[in-house]
Protein backbone atom coordinates (compact mmCIF):
# COMPACT_ATOMS: atom_id res chain seq x y z
CA UNK A 1 0.00 0.00 0.00
CA UNK A 2 1.63 3.26 -1.03
CA UNK A 3 2.17 6.12 1.78
CA UNK A 4 -0.94 8.32 2.21
CA UNK A 5 0.82 10.81 0.60
CA UNK A 6 1.53 9.61 -2.91
CA UNK A 7 -2.11 7.86 -2.81
CA UNK A 8 -4.30 9.85 -4.97
CA UNK A 9 -7.21 7.82 -2.85
CA UNK A 10 -5.85 9.21 0.50
CA UNK A 11 -5.46 12.73 -1.20
CA UNK A 12 -8.60 12.74 -2.72
CA UNK A 13 -10.51 11.87 0.35
CA UNK A 14 -9.32 15.14 1.86
CA UNK A 15 -10.50 16.99 -0.92
CA UNK A 16 -13.60 15.49 -0.42
CA UNK A 17 -14.19 15.72 3.68
CA UNK A 18 -13.22 19.84 2.80
CA UNK A 19 -15.93 19.57 0.35
CA UNK A 20 -18.38 18.19 2.98
CA UNK A 21 -16.93 21.26 5.80
CA UNK A 22 -17.46 23.97 3.26
CA UNK A 23 -20.78 23.32 2.52
CA UNK A 24 -21.72 23.74 6.18
CA UNK A 25 -21.29 20.11 8.01
CA UNK A 26 -19.11 18.93 10.47
CA UNK A 27 -17.44 15.40 11.33
CA UNK A 28 -19.52 13.94 14.27
CA UNK A 29 -19.72 10.47 16.40
CA UNK A 30 -22.48 9.18 17.97
CA UNK A 31 -23.16 6.80 20.69
CA UNK A 32 -27.00 5.59 19.79
CA UNK A 33 -26.53 2.64 22.29
CA UNK A 34 -23.87 0.73 24.65
CA UNK A 35 -22.87 -1.04 21.30
CA UNK A 36 -22.86 1.08 18.28
CA UNK A 37 -21.31 4.25 17.57
CA UNK A 38 -21.99 6.16 13.98
CA UNK A 39 -20.31 8.54 12.39
CA UNK A 40 -21.59 11.19 9.71
CA UNK A 41 -21.88 14.54 8.58
CA UNK A 42 -24.53 16.71 10.00
CA UNK A 43 -25.07 20.51 10.48
CA UNK A 44 -23.58 22.35 13.61
CA UNK A 45 -25.72 22.26 16.46
CA UNK A 46 -26.55 25.87 16.44
CA UNK A 47 -27.38 25.69 12.41
CA UNK A 48 -30.15 23.18 13.49
CA UNK A 49 -31.65 25.39 15.95
CA UNK A 50 -31.50 28.70 13.59
CA UNK A 51 -32.76 27.70 10.48
CA UNK A 52 -35.93 25.80 9.75
CA UNK A 53 -35.36 23.57 6.62
CA UNK A 54 -36.59 20.35 5.61
CA UNK A 55 -34.58 17.82 6.83
CA UNK A 56 -33.00 15.22 4.29
CA UNK A 57 -31.07 11.56 5.26
CA UNK A 58 -28.50 10.59 2.31
CA UNK A 59 -28.10 6.81 2.80
CA UNK A 60 -24.96 5.64 0.86
CA UNK A 61 -24.44 2.30 -1.20
CA UNK A 62 -22.22 -0.69 -0.53
CA UNK A 63 -18.48 0.56 -1.25
CA UNK A 64 -16.99 3.02 0.22
CA UNK A 65 -17.77 5.51 2.86
CA UNK A 66 -20.60 8.27 2.05
CA UNK A 67 -18.44 11.26 1.29
CA UNK A 68 -17.01 9.34 -1.66
CA UNK A 69 -20.75 9.09 -2.79
CA UNK A 70 -22.54 12.11 -1.98
CA UNK A 71 -20.02 14.73 -2.23
CA UNK A 72 -22.56 16.46 -4.99
CA UNK A 73 -25.55 15.83 -3.56
CA UNK A 74 -24.65 17.60 -0.31
CA UNK A 75 -23.33 20.67 -2.25
CA UNK A 76 -26.31 20.89 -4.13
CA UNK A 77 -28.63 20.27 -1.57
CA UNK A 78 -27.57 22.17 1.56
CA UNK A 79 -28.91 25.61 0.24
CA UNK A 80 -32.40 23.79 0.67
CA UNK A 81 -31.80 21.27 3.30
CA UNK A 82 -30.54 20.74 6.55
CA UNK A 83 -28.31 17.82 5.05
CA UNK A 84 -27.37 14.49 7.56
CA UNK A 85 -24.89 12.13 6.27
CA UNK A 86 -24.54 9.29 7.93
CA UNK A 87 -21.88 5.99 7.19
CA UNK A 88 -23.84 3.03 7.61
CA UNK A 89 -22.08 0.56 10.45
CA UNK A 90 -18.75 -0.98 9.39
CA UNK A 91 -18.45 1.89 6.41
CA UNK A 92 -15.95 5.32 7.60
CA UNK A 93 -15.98 5.27 11.01
CA UNK A 94 -19.38 3.25 12.03
CA UNK A 95 -18.50 0.29 14.39
CA UNK A 96 -21.29 -2.19 16.53
CA UNK A 97 -20.52 -4.99 18.62
CA UNK A 98 -23.41 -6.09 17.78
CA UNK A 99 -23.53 -9.70 15.75
CA UNK A 100 -26.51 -8.29 13.46
CA UNK A 101 -25.43 -7.89 9.88
CA UNK A 102 -29.04 -7.08 8.04
CA UNK A 103 -30.48 -3.87 6.46
CA UNK A 104 -33.10 -4.13 9.19
CA UNK A 105 -30.43 -3.51 11.90
CA UNK A 106 -28.94 -0.76 9.48
CA UNK A 107 -32.26 1.27 9.49
CA UNK A 108 -33.30 0.74 13.23
CA UNK A 109 -29.35 2.10 13.81
CA UNK A 110 -30.12 5.11 11.54
CA UNK A 111 -33.60 5.75 13.30
CA UNK A 112 -31.56 5.49 16.37
CA UNK A 113 -29.34 8.18 15.15
CA UNK A 114 -31.69 10.75 14.02
CA UNK A 115 -33.63 10.03 18.02
CA UNK A 116 -30.57 10.69 18.99
CA UNK A 117 -30.15 13.81 17.67
CA UNK A 118 -33.66 15.00 17.96
CA UNK A 119 -35.09 15.18 14.74
CA UNK A 120 -38.18 14.19 14.32
CA UNK A 121 -39.11 14.24 10.63
CA UNK A 122 -37.18 13.75 7.92
CA UNK A 123 -37.03 12.86 4.45
CA UNK A 124 -34.77 9.64 3.47
CA UNK A 125 -32.72 9.29 0.32
CA UNK A 126 -31.26 5.89 -0.45
CA UNK A 127 -29.20 4.56 -3.40
CA UNK A 128 -27.99 1.15 -4.18
CA UNK A 129 -27.33 -0.93 -0.38
CA UNK A 130 -28.74 2.42 0.95
CA UNK A 131 -32.12 2.26 -0.75
CA UNK A 132 -32.60 -0.59 0.88
CA UNK A 133 -31.91 0.68 4.54
CA UNK A 134 -34.16 3.58 3.30
CA UNK A 135 -37.38 1.31 2.64
CA UNK A 136 -37.34 -0.25 5.59
CA UNK A 137 -36.75 2.97 7.37
CA UNK A 138 -40.21 4.58 5.74
CA UNK A 139 -41.46 1.21 6.60
CA UNK A 140 -40.95 1.18 10.27
CA UNK A 141 -41.86 4.97 11.01
CA UNK A 142 -44.13 6.23 8.42
CA UNK A 143 -44.93 9.05 11.54
CA UNK A 144 -41.30 10.62 10.86
CA UNK A 145 -40.10 8.93 7.34
CA UNK A 146 -42.28 12.40 5.38
CA UNK A 147 -40.64 10.95 1.51
CA UNK A 148 -38.51 8.32 0.49
CA UNK A 149 -36.04 9.03 -2.82
CA UNK A 150 -35.06 5.27 -3.93
CA UNK A 151 -32.39 6.40 -6.86
CA UNK A 152 -30.73 3.05 -8.62
CA UNK A 153 -31.38 0.50 -5.67
CA UNK A 154 -32.74 -2.72 -6.45
CA UNK A 155 -35.18 -3.68 -3.51
CA UNK A 156 -37.17 -5.90 -5.45
CA UNK A 157 -34.26 -7.75 -6.48
CA UNK A 158 -35.17 -11.54 -7.08
CA UNK A 159 -32.52 -14.59 -7.26
CA UNK A 160 -32.72 -14.20 -11.27
CA UNK A 161 -31.97 -10.54 -10.93
CA UNK A 162 -29.16 -11.73 -9.06
CA UNK A 163 -28.01 -14.13 -11.53
CA UNK A 164 -28.40 -11.93 -14.47
CA UNK A 165 -26.09 -9.68 -12.45
CA UNK A 166 -23.16 -12.37 -12.54
CA UNK A 167 -23.63 -13.11 -15.94
CA UNK A 168 -23.06 -9.63 -17.10
CA UNK A 169 -20.28 -9.12 -14.90
CA UNK A 170 -18.73 -12.78 -15.50
CA UNK A 171 -17.98 -13.65 -12.01
CA UNK A 172 -19.28 -16.44 -10.10
CA UNK A 173 -19.75 -14.85 -6.11
CA UNK A 174 -21.51 -11.20 -5.82
CA UNK A 175 -19.29 -10.48 -3.58
CA UNK A 176 -16.09 -10.62 -5.52
CA UNK A 177 -18.57 -7.67 -7.61
CA UNK A 178 -19.53 -5.83 -4.46
CA UNK A 179 -16.14 -5.87 -2.49
CA UNK A 180 -13.32 -6.17 -5.16
CA UNK A 181 -10.24 -7.28 -3.76
CA UNK A 182 -7.72 -6.72 -7.22
CA UNK A 183 -7.57 -4.43 -10.15
CA UNK A 184 -9.38 -6.32 -12.20
CA UNK A 185 -12.23 -7.33 -10.20
CA UNK A 186 -12.92 -3.29 -9.72
CA UNK A 187 -12.24 -2.90 -13.62
CA UNK A 188 -15.31 -5.20 -13.73
CA UNK A 189 -17.46 -3.51 -11.10
CA UNK A 190 -16.81 0.05 -12.38
CA UNK A 191 -17.35 -1.23 -16.39
CA UNK A 192 -20.84 -1.79 -15.41
CA UNK A 193 -21.60 1.41 -13.38
CA UNK A 194 -19.71 4.34 -15.52
CA UNK A 195 -18.54 4.40 -18.74
CA UNK A 196 -16.43 1.97 -20.41
CA UNK A 197 -14.71 4.02 -22.56
CA UNK A 198 -13.70 5.70 -19.01
CA UNK A 199 -12.54 3.11 -17.21
CA UNK A 200 -10.34 1.22 -20.19
CA UNK A 201 -7.92 4.58 -19.65
CA UNK A 202 -7.47 3.61 -16.41
CA UNK A 203 -3.89 1.76 -15.29
CA UNK A 204 -4.02 -1.48 -13.10
CA UNK A 205 -2.07 0.59 -10.33
CA UNK A 206 -4.15 2.94 -10.23
CA UNK A 207 -7.30 1.09 -9.32
CA UNK A 208 -5.13 -0.95 -6.75
CA UNK A 209 -4.98 2.27 -4.96
CA UNK A 210 -8.84 2.59 -4.37
CA UNK A 211 -8.82 -1.37 -3.75
CA UNK A 212 -6.18 -0.83 -0.37
CA UNK A 213 -8.17 2.25 0.86
CA UNK A 214 -11.80 1.97 0.19
CA UNK A 215 -12.47 -1.79 -0.02
CA UNK A 216 -10.03 -3.49 2.27
CA UNK A 217 -11.17 -2.20 5.78
CA UNK A 218 -14.05 -4.43 7.94
CA UNK A 219 -14.07 -6.79 4.71
CA UNK A 220 -15.20 -9.31 6.63
CA UNK A 221 -18.14 -7.85 8.58
CA UNK A 222 -19.03 -6.56 5.23
CA UNK A 223 -19.27 -10.09 3.79
CA UNK A 224 -21.78 -10.90 6.40
CA UNK A 225 -24.08 -7.74 5.72
CA UNK A 226 -23.78 -8.62 2.07
CA UNK A 227 -25.47 -12.47 3.39
CA UNK A 228 -27.28 -10.42 5.88
CA UNK A 229 -29.54 -8.83 3.16
CA UNK A 230 -33.04 -9.92 3.86
CA UNK A 231 -35.03 -8.18 1.09
CA UNK A 232 -33.42 -10.46 -1.85
CA UNK A 233 -35.15 -13.64 -1.41
CA UNK A 234 -33.87 -17.07 -2.17
CA UNK A 235 -36.46 -17.21 -4.92
CA UNK A 236 -38.13 -15.82 -7.45
CA UNK A 237 -40.91 -13.90 -5.36
CA UNK A 238 -40.47 -10.01 -4.03
CA UNK A 239 -42.15 -9.61 -1.01
CA UNK A 240 -42.08 -5.79 -0.29
CA UNK A 241 -44.92 -4.40 1.49
CA UNK A 242 -46.24 -0.91 0.20
CA UNK A 243 -44.86 1.99 1.52
CA UNK A 244 -47.22 5.10 3.43
CA UNK A 245 -44.99 7.67 1.54
CA UNK A 246 -44.87 9.16 -1.44
CA UNK A 247 -41.83 7.87 -3.08
CA UNK A 248 -39.96 8.65 -5.81
CA UNK A 249 -37.80 6.40 -7.96
CA UNK A 250 -35.27 7.85 -9.68
CA UNK A 251 -33.18 5.57 -12.73
CA UNK A 252 -30.66 5.45 -15.41
CA UNK A 253 -31.52 4.29 -18.58
CA UNK A 254 -28.33 2.79 -19.10
CA UNK A 255 -28.04 1.06 -15.83
CA UNK A 256 -26.39 -2.20 -15.77
CA UNK A 257 -26.11 -2.88 -12.37
CA UNK A 258 -30.04 -2.79 -11.40
CA UNK A 259 -31.48 -2.48 -15.36
CA UNK A 260 -34.14 -0.12 -15.24
CA UNK A 261 -36.64 -2.65 -15.79
CA UNK A 262 -36.54 -3.24 -12.03
CA UNK A 263 -37.50 0.25 -11.43
CA UNK A 264 -40.78 -0.33 -13.45
CA UNK A 265 -41.53 -3.25 -11.27
CA UNK A 266 -40.49 -1.68 -7.85
CA UNK A 267 -43.69 1.33 -9.20
CA UNK A 268 -45.83 -1.22 -8.73
CA UNK A 269 -45.17 -1.69 -4.92
CA UNK A 270 -46.08 1.76 -3.85
CA UNK A 271 -48.83 3.77 -3.37
CA UNK A 272 -48.04 6.76 -4.07
CA UNK A 273 -45.12 6.21 -6.99
CA UNK A 274 -43.18 8.75 -8.82
CA UNK A 275 -40.98 7.34 -11.46
CA UNK A 276 -38.30 9.35 -13.44
CA UNK A 277 -35.39 8.41 -15.34
CA UNK A 278 -32.13 10.03 -16.33
CA UNK A 279 -31.53 9.51 -20.10
CA UNK A 280 -28.20 8.25 -21.41
CA UNK A 281 -27.25 8.01 -17.58
CA UNK A 282 -26.02 4.97 -15.55
CA UNK A 283 -25.83 3.50 -12.24
CA UNK A 284 -23.50 6.18 -10.34
CA UNK A 285 -24.13 8.82 -12.25
CA UNK A 286 -28.31 9.44 -11.83
CA UNK A 287 -28.33 11.12 -8.89
CA UNK A 288 -27.12 14.42 -9.35
CA UNK A 289 -29.77 15.12 -11.20
CA UNK A 290 -31.98 14.71 -8.43
CA UNK A 291 -32.67 18.30 -6.87
CA UNK A 292 -35.18 19.50 -8.57
CA UNK A 293 -37.57 16.46 -8.48
CA UNK A 294 -37.11 16.49 -4.32
CA UNK A 295 -37.52 19.83 -3.45
CA UNK A 296 -40.97 19.70 -5.60
CA UNK A 297 -41.75 16.25 -3.35
CA UNK A 298 -40.88 18.84 -0.18
CA UNK A 299 -43.66 21.21 -0.88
Amino acid sequence: MAPSFLSFASLYGVYLRRCFASSGLTSQSTDIDDETTIHLWAPKPDQTTQERKPVLVLLHGFGPSAIWQWRRQVQFFTPYFQVYVPDLIFFGNSMTKSKERSEVFQAVSVGKLMEKLQVKKYHVMGTSYGGFVAYHMAKMWPDKVEKVVIASSGVNMSKADNMALLKRSNLENIEDFMLPETATQLRTLTRLAVSKRMIAMIPDFFLNDFVNQLYSENRKEKLELLKGVTLVQGDDTVKLAPLQQDVLLVWGDQDQIFPLKMAYELKEYALHPYLDWIHSSNYYFIIINVLYILLSLSC
